[in-house]
């Protein structure tokens, strides 16, 4: 199958490696110049990728609030957001939550389709534009978003949903904004549950670091691609 998709790893952690305080709970980490090099990532994408259980700790996903953001989306011909991809093993709306009042398209990921009763037509679920059906595996999800028009995408958690991304490697790029604080805890970016991430991903030429930047607040943006056999700059989507 060929690849047609570029998906790119987007979180801010802390130095130790943790997502949110070791007592769990909704976490916004990043300051000032982590939200300029999100919302410079959602300008970028087609897509984001959002796993339902984190969606429903923070109720609602980032938007790009930058004008001068907006502006290059709008002279490209795009929508101003990105279209928000919600993933989730079941249908999942409630109508209290403040993304499903946000200004974006919002998908649906799921494996299962629903129906109406006695009928064997899909029925798009409320709150949703679009639903899209995961048949088989990642790359086939994937490809299938980027035939749908999401060539490039970003995940922005949780990390169960990064780590099954990982764990089929198909994630391209990795964007870490690393911030001065010190968690401990289990809530790790990559859980230490599950059976680990494949043998490639821990080799010495797995990744090339692409970018080191200083941004505000003592924070430390990392840029890594993920260095595939026949090479990732041929495939990559500019």
């Amino acid at each position: 199958m060929q690849k047609q998709f570029w998906l790119r790893l987007v979180l801010a952690i802390s130095l130790d490696g943790r997502l949110a305080p070791a007592i769990g709970g909704p976490a916004q980490l990043g300051g000032v110049g982590d939200r300029r090099v999100l919302e410079e990532a959602l300008a970028w994408a087609d897509g984001a990728l959002l796993g339902a259980g984190t969606l429903r700790a923070h109720r609602s996903t980032c938007l790009i609030r930058d004008q001068d953001l907006l502006n290059q989306r709008k002279s490209a011909g795009h929508s101003a957001q990105p279209t928000a991809v919600v993933v989730s093993r079941q249908q999942w709306y409630a109508a209290e939550v403040p993304f499903f009042q946000q200004p974006i398209e919002r998908w649906l990921l799921s494996p299962h389709f629903a129906k109406a009763k006695g009928s064997k037509d899909p029925l798009l679920p409320v709150g949703y534009e679009r639903q899209v059906l995961f048949e088989q595996d990642w790359p086939q999800a994937l490809n299938h978003l980027a035939e749908l028009g999401l060539l490039r995408l970003v995940l922005l958690g949780g990390a169960q949903l990064a780590a099954s991304l990982l764990q089929a490697d198909v994630v391209d790029e990795l964007q870490l904004t690393l911030t001065p604080k010190l968690l401990g805890g289990m809530h790790a970016w990559v859980p230490f549950q599950g059976g680990g991430l494949p043998d490639d991903l821990g080799d010495a030429e797995a990744w090339h670091l692409q970018t080191v930047e200083p941004l505000t607040d003592n924070e430390l943006l990392l840029r890594y691609e993920r260095k595939r056999v026949e090479g990732s700059r041929a495939d990559r989507l500019i």
